[in-house]
């Protein structure tokens, strides 16, 4: 069962990337883009995004509860070393909800407005740069459990420069993510042609984003060119990843949106088998050559088996109403365009 609970931990860390991480990029997007266009891609976004914000942040309760229940040192040592970075996360993710709410739903279109977009957008940037930089914290092997000073130990462990490579490549990551996302709920052709070519430019800024992590890789010692290209999964994955840009960039010339998407996540998808396959069950690596892992951290036979049972039977109940909940929003958004 124990695989069961991994599996389930995995997934939900991976579609709070693909589904949450496009809709902080909605953020992003709408902070980089001319005043002319805005408000276009401001409607257009919401109309994509608007099914999944509801359950966004699921997944992400889903991750944590599984660690707090079946990892609990591996959780402990996320929060007491990466304590400031995922308060700062936690805080993005707050300040970033109630901006979406007060804009939409405020009564009173005034100057509020202006403040509730900008702290959207600005939201919508930071969150994922420390999303970034807590997962590069667990890899880095800059989490030291024998520091002697606050610097060394809570922030050193995380703002590092392959930290802030990570947390830069992340964002770029949910820019295009996003930008791939809304291409479908875009109207006429001229506007999609616009949301393809932005497509493309945070393509090149993850390209970019990603040159510079696996740069400061190389500086701070993370083997992260070894995991990625070194074994044969890695190598595998990179190349289905190739194939699918390859992919991604025909379907846009054919306005296939869905192939973009789904060409878009299975990207994301590579790159995290790319990336962790190799120093699996491995979650931390820490300073002094050692480990933290899901396998040698795991809680009792009993806690995990009744986790992982509570997790099977959760889904029956869970995963019918969010397929609901994504049918009732496309219906709304198909009656609206009637």
């Amino acid at each position: 069962m124990l695989y069961v609970v991994v599996a389930y931990l995995w997934v939900s860390l991976y579609l709070y990337l693909i589904l949450g991480g496009a809709d902080f990029g909605v953020g992003i997007i709408e902070l980089f883009t001319g005043k002319n266009n805005r408000s276009r891609v401001k409607n257009t976004a919401y109309k994509s995004i608007g099914p999944i914000w509801e359950a966004n942040h699921m997944w992400l309760i889903i991750a944590i509860v599984v660690l707090f229940v079946g990892f609990p040192i591996i959780y402990s040592t996320l929060s007491i070393y990466l304590h400031i970075p995922l308060l700062l996360l936690l805080l993005g993710i707050i300040a970033r909800g109630t901006a979406f709410a007060f804009r939409h739903y405020d009564a009173i279109d005034d100057e509020w407005q202006q403040v509730y977009n900008r702290i959207f957008q600005l939201s919508s940037l930071v969150t994922p740069f420390f999303l970034g930089i807590i997962a590069a914290s667990t890899v880095s092997r800059q989490i030291d459990p024998s520091a002697t000073s606050f610097l060394a130990a809570y922030v050193y462990s995380w703002w590092n420069p392959f930290g802030v490579a990570v947390g830069v490549f992340t964002m770029c990551i949910s820019a295009y993510l996003a930008s791939i996302y809304i291409i479908g709920e875009a109207g006429d052709k001229k506007f999609i042609d616009y949301l393809i070519r932005k497509a493309k430019v945070y393509f090149v800024l993850v390209l970019g984003a990603g040159s510079l992590v696996f740069t400061t890789a190389y500086w701070t010692g993370v083997p992260l060119f070894e995991w990625v290209f070194g074994g044969l999964v890695g190598q595998i994955a990179v190349l289905l990843a190739t194939v699918s840009i390859l992919i991604l960039f025909w379907a846009a010339t054919r306005y296939k949106s869905t192939l973009m998407r789904m060409c878009a996540a299975f990207q994301v998808l590579m790159i995290l088998i790319a990336a962790t396959y190799n120093h699996f069950p491995e979650l931390i690596l820490l300073a002094d050559g050692s480990a933290l892992s899901l396998v040698d951290q795991q809680s009792s036979e009993k806690t995990i088996n009744v986790l992982a049972w509570g997790l099977l039977l959760g889904s029956i109940f869970i995963l019918p109403f969010l397929f609901y909940l994504l049918y009732s929003f496309h219906k709304k958004s198909a009656f609206q365009d009637e």
